[in-house]
């Protein structure tokens, strides 16, 4: 990493901060009932309006607050995403007799957050083998075989959880999956980061930071989804990174669109008319295509908002597994000289910003990753701005412990895009280091404007004593949640509106900010 962008701290593992459809029970699309259903197909009927489907009821007890141990049951899906209609498999392993699955789509809905789509019962249960680890490169690889093939017939797009249920009631576990959108134009495009689930992932006892002796030395060089997620019961990093934002998303009535990293660089022109592309609290590792895809949208005029820190920071290359494409994220950051992707040809696995092929994220961004760990207030400096209408904050407004555990900042010695307006300059002390934190927002000559929070916890602050009734961890009280709530409502409906620049203009400030001409 660049000295001038030090990291304070070794970086945690995150969780610390096709079956027919009369092969399952039916459900009522509207209750969620199985018991209630009116057809004979176990899926619900398409709804393809948004505002249609934010209106619907939701089904409450989705969520899982008693999981088991470990062992009782666990699986993951065979794709990361699927369109509409596309079948995918699961695979799981409990020692029940029989388990029960049931897909929720994650959303809004009156504040139950989450609807019933679909539901099978009696799937029977089996012990799948024991994961091996690839010696050259640590890879934890399960071989698992398909338990049950799903069709998604009628499932509308969105972000979902799988929820699993042994039978014999010794354990339950999330799967996550994101339903895609094949068209984004005139939308607001929620753009899933699995990349850096995966990433963080010890399910087996390896990720891309650790392994048995809990440190560099043994970690991963290669992660694959072939397995489940060891944290937050299965949902990778879903729960406390995307989800309050996709809740506020459709609470809100906007628009709508679902993707994630991996389909943004395998489609090129799949961000082509969108309005907005909002990467969520933690986005850390890309691929060169992706984001090259994401700034030619950019440069086209569909807006940025970066609800996170550390966004961009990684750069990955994906490669396949026996069960399909894209399926395997490749970082081998300081080894990368090892890595025989590169030596054939492929760009460096490692920070964006160093060699070779150095791209710093801040010319994409107008912010920098600058460290961690922090926990410190988020303030307020210029309360003016648009982004803050109707919260009523002044200047030197103070919110505890925002800002955290990584952050972002505007330093001029990497590539800064310009005009921008840095609208909070939060103080921290990273390890000793005196620094700040940025919210900063820029506009480009496409039309474009970038939203950058600087801040990891933004997303969760959305839940803290929200609707709903969510609450944020760290001790962010209901008062920072009322101002990030509204920041990102005004942030979200200016720029699905179209190109911000043109009613948003970036006014530059970081004279007065840092004293940078």
């Amino acid at each position: 990493m660049a000295a001038a962008a030090t990291s304070c701290g070794p970086r945690p593992p995150a969780a610390a901060a096709a079956a027919h459809p009369a092969d399952g029970r039916p459900t009522d699309p509207g209750t969620g009932d199985p018991a209630a259903a009116g057809h004979s197909g176990a899926t619900a009927p398409p709804t393809t309006d948004p505002s249609s489907e934010r209106d619907l009821p939701g089904t409450p007890g989705w969520e899982i607050t008693d999981p088991g141990p470990d062992s009782a049951i666990e699986g993951f899906a065979d794709r990361v995403s699927v369109l509409p209609g596309e079948p995918f498999g699961l695979h799981v392993s409990t020692p029940a007799a029989a388990f029960t699955v049931s897909a929720y789509r994650m959303g809004w809905y009156g504040g139950a957050r989450a609807r019933l789509v679909w539901r099978r019962e009696h799937v029977p249960g089996g012990q799948q083998a024991a994961p091996h680890v690839d010696q050259a490169t640590r890879t934890v690889l399960t071989g698992w075989q398909r338990t049950l093939a799903v069709d998604t017939a009628g499932w509308p797009e969105g972000a979902y959880l799988l929820r699993l249920d042994a039978e014999d009631g010794s354990g339950r576990r999330y799967v996550p999956l994101t339903v895609r959108s094949a068209v984004t134009v005139g939308r607001t495009v929620v753009m899933s980061a699995p990349a850096t689930w995966q990433a963080y992932n010890e399910w087996g006892g390896y990720s891309l930071y650790n392994g048995p002796t809990g440190g560099l030395a043994t970690r991963s060089l290669k992660v694959v989804f072939d397995r489940p997620y060891a944290y937050d019961h299965g949902a990778g990093l879903f729960l406390v990174y995307e989800a309050p934002l996709v809740a506020l998303a459709e609470r809100l009535g906007l628009p709508l669109a679902y993707t994630t990293g991996i389909d943004v660089a395998r489609e090129p022109g799949l961000l082509t008319g969108a309005t907005t592309v909002v990467s969520l609290g933690h986005d850390e590792y890309w691929s060169p295509e992706q984001r090259a895809h994401v700034v030619a949208a950019r440069d086209a005029g569909t807006n940025l908002a970066i609800l996170g820190a550390n966004c961009c920071f990684r750069r990955v290359r994906f490669e396949p597994t026996g069960l399909g494409p894209d399926r395997t994220v490749v970082c081998y950051k300081d080894a990368w000289a090892q890595d025989p992707g590169y030596r054939a040809g492929a760009p460096a696995t490692t920070d964006f910003r160093v060699g070779p092929g150095a791209d710093p994220e801040s010319s994409m961004l107008g912010v920098i990753y600058d460290g961690y760990p922090v926990d410190a207030p988020y303030v307020v400096t210029s309360p003016g701005h648009w982004a803050f209408e109707g919260t009523g904050v002044t200047a030197g407004a103070s919110f505890p412990h925002l800002v955290g555990v990584e952050y972002d900042r505007v330093d001029t010695a990497f590539p800064t895009p310009r005009p921008i307006e840095v609208i909070a300059h939060s103080p921290v002390v990273c390890e000793g280091r005196p620094s700040h934190a940025d919210t900063a927002y820029h506009t480009v000559p496409g039309g474009a404007g970038v939203f950058a929070s600087g801040t990891m916890r933004w997303v969760e602050t959305l839940d803290a004593q929200g609707p709903g009734g969510g609450k944020a961890d760290h001790g962010i009280d209901s008062r920072a949640g009322d101002m990030v709530r509204k920041v990102t409502e005004n942030v979200l409906r200016a720029f699905a509106a179209g190109p911000a620049a043109r009613t948003h203009p970036a006014r530059d400030n970081l004279g007065t900010v840092y004293g940078t001409a």
